[in-house]
Parts: structure tokens; C-alpha cells; sequence
């Protein structure tokens, strides 16, 4: 089968390299990348003073474990983890829903206008490992479902209002595919997100599963 797919006329050299790596039980140690966390939560227009600090710290929490730091690029929540996580030296991906990158807070170092609306929040979800939960409202809960279908890891941080306190520590349907965790404080968001993050393993999983079918 593995030869199968090496041999396969419309898979690149580059492609064979990947396959032949995943076919096999050749160690993938240099294949690491850094985890992506998400961040989602209360736009800027409803944003307690209190939430934005929680947020902050949880972006500053990111940093400090060297993961990426991924949101909606905004204001409220998104601005805050930013802000948090760049007064930590860490690394911030802002993935718009405008056209326009002048519409980004002014922490993120990479910025992505997709022209999307609110369609862009599969651009988020799919972009993360795992998720953390600040608040929120109606959008937030939009986007903590898309990362729910695709069984990503949520994590809520309780007290801090809105859509993180209704979801925390409960399914999000009654398919059950994942469980949303619960966190107290924003140190405890992120230990769980990094511990929980599936860092390219689903990936590897498709690779696999395409091999088999060739």
C-alpha cells in the first residue's frame, strides 16, 4: 500500500516525502510546530473592565509558554489577549473579518483580512489546537460551535460572563463530541488549553487515512 502511494502520479516529490513519513513509524520529532490557542469572547461594545483583564492575562499566559496566540484581530477580548500577549514578547495572529487590515488592534504581528463576515470564524476554529472562552455574547458562541464540530478542545474561563459561563463544563449538543473544560483563573485556561491541544495530530490522522485510500 505505502508503495502504492509513493508511486502515485499526482503527489509531488515534496508529497511522497510526506507520505513516505507518515506511512512509516519514522519518528516526526522534527516536523514540530509551536500550538495555536484561541482566544475568543466579548467584543469591544460589551467588554466588562473585568473581562479585559482576565483576557489580558490569559494572552500574557500564552506568550509565556511560547505558544501562538490566535484571534479575531478586534477589539474587547481579542484586543486584550493581544495586548496581554505582546507585553510578553509572544507571537499574535489576528484573523479579521473585514477586507481591511486597518481594522486590527494594534498587538497583532500578523494579520489576515479575509472579507468573510462572520464566515471567517471557521478561519479562527480551524486555525487553533485548542480554544479559550472570555465572556462573550451570540458571535462567541458561534465560534466556540464551529471549533465544537471539528472537536477541538474549548476551554471556558468561569466568572468572567456571558457565553463562557453558560458553556463551561458542558456539551454544546447532544452528539457529545467534546466536553467543554472549565477553568477558575486564566493560568488554569491555559494549562488545560496546552495540555488538550491536538498540535498538528489531526492532521497526521487525515494523512494517514488518504494513504490508506490510495
Amino acid at each position: 500500500m505505502v508503495g502504492r502511494v509513493l508511486s502515485h502520479p499526482f503527489l509531488s516529490k515534496s508529497d511522497r516525502e510526506l507520505f513516505r513519513g507518515v506511512a512509516s513509524r519514522t519518528p516526526l520529532s522534527s516536523l514540530k510546530r509551536l500550538i495555536q490557542i484561541l482566544v475568543i469572547g466579548s467584543d469591544g461594545d460589551h467588554c466588562p473592565e473585568s473581562t479585559y483583564a482576565a483576557a489580558k492575562e490569559v494572552g500574557a499566559e500564552i506568550a509565556s509558554r511560547g505558544a501562538v496566540l490566535v484571534t479575531g484581530g478586534l477589539g474587547g477580548v481579542m484586543e486584550a489577549a493581544c495586548r496581554g500577549a505582546k507585553e510578553k514578547g509572544g507571537m499574535v495572529v489576528g484573523i479579521l473579518p473585514q477586507e481591511d487590515m486597518s481594522y486590527a488592534n494594534p498587538y497583532c504581528d500578523i494579520i489576515v483580512p479575509t472579507g468573510m463576515g462572520f464566515s471567517r470564524n471557521y478561519v479562527t476554529a480551524y486555525s487553533a489546537d485548542s480554544a479559550i472562552v472570555v465572556g462573550g455574547g451570540a458571535g462567541t458562541y458561534v465560534e466556540a460551535l464551529v471549533a465544537y464540530q471539528k472537536g477541538k478542545p474549548i476551554v471556558a474561563l468561569k466568572g468572567t460572563g456571558g457565553t463562557a459561563d453558560k458553556i463551561a463544563d458542558s456539551y454544546l449538543d447532544d452528539r457529545k463530541i467534546v466536553k467543554v473544560m472549565a477553568a477558575p483563573t486564566p493560568k488554569d485556561a491555559v494549562d488545560q488549553a496546552l495540555d488538550h491541544a491536538l498540535n498538528g495530530k489531526r492532521g497526521i490522522r487525515y494523512f494517514q487515512s488518504v494513504a490508506k485510500m490510495l
